[in-house]
């Protein structure tokens, strides 16, 4: 490959996994290609706690080689460190963080920079602030109220100082911003002028586009048709949703047009981008899929696991399902949770004929994860998760919500029952006494039949992919990142039978062909409107589950097999080599960026 870059990833998931960009950064460092192919890697972003001890700072496995606040020092540079705490009156912790691959046994312990930036001093912040109009018309007055703002803008500067610091400020160093959180680094990289780096724009999503989508009533229903037709009309966010400026993640995502280039993790991350502004029409956006887990499994292997399942369902619902269903996911509208439970409506009707029980574990939180004392109280008490009361350490605001939805359709339902699990993980110690002693997380991946993944907004979606791998039949919106690669992945298979892959089932809520007309008509898809197509595709995705789902053990095997083919075609590994390392390399063999526009 030649030139082995130097990676800097900045983002607010440095210390610990979080969500999706966690999950992105986990793959990337168990890549044994990644990891033959990055000279150095080094993650950077904000240290949003000093509580607790130094062994909390870099999570389980992590070593801290340099704190301010505990008083350790294990490393050369700490005389450098202890200046830039000086001047910008700032706090670093420094060290290396752990990531394994439990599966494959890859590990690897990139370099992690956090920074307490709460009391930065103003003058330097302010300058940056005054740069930052200047150069990219970014109005940091609009919005230095929000932390979330703020953080990241303080942030910068100071981390361009750590990488001098460390050695690592070099004409190879190429400054990833993971999502808006990044992109003051980043920002802040063209800036500079004693160094050479190129700059990437990770888009994980595009933060204006899933604000505009998860607030109208219309959802993905209304906006991709409505993008579809601004596209050939020429027209782009401004002009059809109004100005979006009052949104603080906004000025920073469109200001990834001046980066060397841009990384989308799905097709309509890219058309969406495309939308913000017609700079992004010419520039070098770069489709890099997420990879997903591609583990080898036996037919009895599930089938252990699918067992455990059931084993629990037996022991907190009464009855052995005949199948499997989960969610695993967050709790947030994107994720449509409510579709899942209308075409369990529609299942629920099917499996009844059919005299066949189901179980849907649904897991997610909107909150921390919960002390094993509450959950073994909580179930000793009133039966958690089967029942839920409100309030801590039980369910959260959105959490009540939510299961009131559940519990109308378990109230309505024979044959399907969804089990509300809003904890994060899966193993007795986490979940109770009655989940098997030997439950591991991993079961409820290998061990079901479908994952459910409807969501509203959704760039990419690993978790759904996850039981892939597994033989599971995965169910996705068509508005998922992860269907284009999926496509591709499918089709490098070379079946030559239509009916040769049973593994997925991609729902489209966007069909509303002939209803609609131009870009005005379509934003008057309203919830009504999407409703009723919500009711109708939730029937047909029913339907496509009755049929796919396997009868016998050779068509387990098959699902087995077939989905460990495609999920290999999909693996961090074949993603590193054939979609982000050429297009970082092009980066690197960018003449610095000259397009900066100075604000007037």
């Amino acid at each position: 490959m030649g030139v082995k870059p130097i990676l800097v990833h900045v983002t607010h998931e440095a210390a610990s996994k979080i969500g999706g960009i966690g999950a992105v950064l986990e793959g990337l460092f168990t890549s044994q290609v990644y990891l033959q192919s990055i000279e150095r890697s080094i993650i950077i972003g904000p240290l949003f706690t000093t509580e607790g001890s130094v062994l909390d700072r870099l999570g389980e496995q992590g070593e801290v080689l340099y704190s301010s606040f505990d008083g350790l020092v294990n490393t050369g540079y700490a005389s450098a460190f202890r200046k830039i705490e000086g001047y910008f009156n700032v706090g670093i912790v420094y060290g290396r963080r752990m990531f394994v691959d439990k599966q494959t046994g890859v590990k690897s312990s990139p370099e992690v920079v956090l920074l307490d930036v709460k009391r930065a001093e103003p003058g330097i912040v302010n300058g940056f602030k005054s740069q930052l109009f200047e150069r990219f018309g970014i109005r940091s007055d609009l919005y230095e109220h929000l932390w979330e703002y703020e953080e990241y803008v303080r942030l910068a500067p100071i981390a361009l100082s750590v990488l001098k610091a460390i050695g690592a400020a070099t004409d190879k160093t190429v400054i990833v911003a993971h999502e808006y959180m990044g992109m003051p680094t980043a920002l802040a990289a063209m800036l500079d002028t004693q160094t050479a780096y190129r700059t990437a724009f990770y888009a994980h999503e595009v933060a204006t586009m899933r604000n505009i989508v998860e607030h109208h009533p219309g959802h993905d229903t209304m906006f991709y048709n409505v993008i579809k037709r601004a596209h050939q009309k020429k027209l782009y966010v401004k002009d059809v949703f109004g100005d979006q400026s009052q949104y603080f993640k906004h000025p920073l995502v469109e200001a990834s047009k001046h980066c060397d280039v841009i990384l989308a993790v799905g097709r309509l991350v890219a058309d969406e981008l495309r939308f913000l502004a017609p700079e992004f029409e010419s520039k070098d956006i770069a489709v890099v899929y997420n990879g997903i887990p591609a583990y080898q499994t036996t037919m009895q292997e599930k089938l252990a696991s699918k067992e455990k399942l059931q084993h629990y369902c037996y022991n907190i619902l009464g009855y052995k399902p005949d199948l499997t269903f989960s969610h695993v996911t967050r709790l947030v509208q994107s994720k449509g949770l409510w579709r899942d439970l209308r075409v369990l409506e529609h299942l629920d009707t099917a499996l009844r004929r059919a005299d066949k029980r189901a179980v849907m574990f649904l897991l997610s939180t909107e909150v921390g994860q919960r002390r094993s004392a509450d959950i073994y109280d909580m179930e000793a008490k009133y039966n958690w998760p089967v029942a839920h009361r409100e309030g801590w350490p039980d369910l959260s605001g959105g959490e009540a919500a939510f299961y009131t939805a559940v519990q109308e359709f378990n109230t309505k339902s024979s044959s399907v029952k969804v089990v509300f699990i809003n904890q994060f993980g899966f193993d007795r110690k986490l979940c109770g006494v009655r989940m098997p002693a030997n439950m591991e997380f991993i079961d409820i991946r290998r061990g079901t039949d479908v994952e459910f993944g409807q969501s509203v907004y959704e760039p990419f979606g690993i978790a759904t992919l996850e039981p892939l791998t597994f033989g599971a039949l995965c169910v996705f919106s068509s508005v998922s990142g992860c269907a284009g690669f999926v496509d591709e992945a499918i089709a490098a298979l070379r079946v030559t039978s239509p009916d040769g892959i049973k593994n997925i089932v991609i729902a489209d809520y966007t069909s509303v062909s002939g209803m609609f007309g131009d870009v005005q008509d379509l934003l008057r898809i309203d919830r009504n409107v999407r409703n009723r197509v919500e009711t109708k595709v939730g029937r047909e995705v029913a339907d496509e589950i009755i049929r796919l789902l396997p009868k016998t053990e050779a068509e387990i095997t098959a699902m087995v097999e077939n989905g460990y083919r495609i999920a290999k075609n999909m693996s961090w590994d074949a993603v590193v080599d054939c979609y982000i390392l050429p297009h970082l390399m092009k980066a690197l063999k960018k003449e610095r960026s000259a397009n900066i526009r100075t604000a007037g």
